[in-house]
């Protein structure tokens, strides 16, 4: 060790703890009490200090130098700073935390607080990304920063892609938890721009990913045609049936997939007509929606005519035969094994650039609401979402409403 003189011991005491490796963030100083603090800083993480058992004078800096070193091997092994200058005074660390127990806290926490959401959501988005954290850190060296770990657990997916951006969402939720919840040490504590992990497409490889509208209603009616409802193998034909229903459904009321099962047939007794009513709740981060009435706005066909499909009187007489399972993925499995619909993805992807998928369907009544000049307050309770996610998902709908409440000001004012 360098010789120190009285009268500069502390500067180069300082740069020995930093020349241990500069990027650590590793530092020293006198703490107020007058001993030896080290802190650790690193970029979007919490700072850590912790006080060695040293006086802050040049007699005791070779003992606390030899500590610093022997603290800094287990810093490096992904210890927090305390658990290091614990283990580096001769203490047994504390017994690491199960990952499955935690794993279990957590879909505990998901699905009965807060912004509760359903098992099957859960078992869907979170599970899957989560047990695979759980089984990296059970392994025999696994890695010693929550960076390495998202990149571990997401890395087999496409950079920038829907599903990565999910799961890796998902893990810094899960390791928050960990954190905050569990007790998990703050070195875990997950970086809050989650950009790095999820990518950047390389521009050959970059796909619209985001569901487009359909083009027009002759567009739609084109593709249910193609449905083989006349199939002569009967279980061929049923299905065709119940998902040529399905998709009426879909398009004629703005439905997503899952709110099929929760359709409903109503009277009002003002009116004095039955209307449709739609009991799904969606939660999300921001809430979560309310049961709605629907209001139908049904397809024209190339002759001008609106299209007879008798849903609601048929729906109310049990006449309208629906596949077992309604669901967004239930629904896109269907549509992948259609020839006809890969050519009209095959189409749309060419000469629009667009990605149709089930959702589909629903954006393509958002844009025939603002087509027929339904303002965006109606809409979107018909849709069931607020205005401001209306506004977010369909930026188009915000400058017509602003456009057309001003038109009808100045009509109004001519009169």
């Amino acid at each position: 060790m360098l010789a120190l003189l009285s009268k500069d011991w502390e500067p180069i005491a300082r740069k020995q703890i930093k020349g241990l490796s500069p990027e650590s963030g590793l530092t020293t100083n006198k703490s107020k009490r007058g001993m030896v603090e080290l802190r650790l800083r690193k970029p979007g993480l919490k700072p850590e200090s912790v006080i060695l058992p040293f006086k802050w004078a040049e007699e005791n800096w070779g003992d606390a130098y030899s500590r610093a070193r022997n603290i800094f091997v287990f810093l490096k092994k992904g210890h927090s700073l305390k658990a290091a200058a614990e283990m580096a005074a001769g203490k047994a660390p504390k017994k690491p935390k199960d990952w499955r127990k935690i794993l279990e806290s957590f879909k505990d926490q998901k699905i009965n607080f807060g912004t509760a959401i359903s098992e099957a959501t859960f078992n869907k988005q979170y599970l899957p990304p989560c047990q695979m954290v759980v089984e990296v850190m059970s392994k025999k060296n696994p890695p010693t920063n929550p960076r390495d770990l998202i990149d571990i657990c997401v890395k087999d997916w496409k950079p920038e892609s829907v599903s990565r951006k999910h799961r890796t969402r998902a893990i810094k939720q899960f390791l928050d938890h960990a954190v905050n919840r569990e007790g998990i040490a703050d070195i875990w504590k997950p970086p809050a721009d989650l950009k790095q992990h999820i990518g950047k497409a390389k521009p050959k490889d970059i796909v619209n990913q985001k569901a487009a509208a359909f083009e027009s209603d002759v567009q739609i009616l084109d593709f249910l045609e193609t449905l083989p409802t006349d199939s002569p193998y009967q279980k061929d034909a049923e299905a065709a049936t119940n998902w040529f229903n399905c998709f009426c459904l879909m398009a004629e009321l703005g439905l997503r997939p899952i709110e099929v099962n929760y359709l409903q047939v109503l009277f009002d007794p003002i009116s004095k007509e039955h209307y449709w009513h739609c009991t799904y709740i969606k939660k999300a981060g921001n809430g979560a929606t309310e049961p709605r009435r629907i209001e139908p706005l049904p397809l024209i066909y190339r002759d001008g005519k609106e299209i007879q499909w008798n849903l609601l009187e048929r729906f109310r007489s049990n006449l309208l035969p629906l596949p077992e399972r309604v669901d967004g993925e239930a629904a896109g499995t269907y549509l992948k094994r259609r020839p006809s619909w890969k050519d009209l993805k095959e189409v749309m992807r060419k000469t629009q650039g667009a990605n149709i998928t089930c959702y589909s369907f629903r954006h393509y009544y958002a844009l025939r609401c603002h087509l027929n000049r339904i303002d965006s307050g109606s809409a979107s309770r018909s849709m069931g979402h607020s205005i401001e996610a209306h506004h977010r998902n369909y930026p188009y709908s915000k400058e017509s409403t602003t456009t057309n409440a001003f038109k009808l000001a100045r009509e109004r004012m001519t009169k």
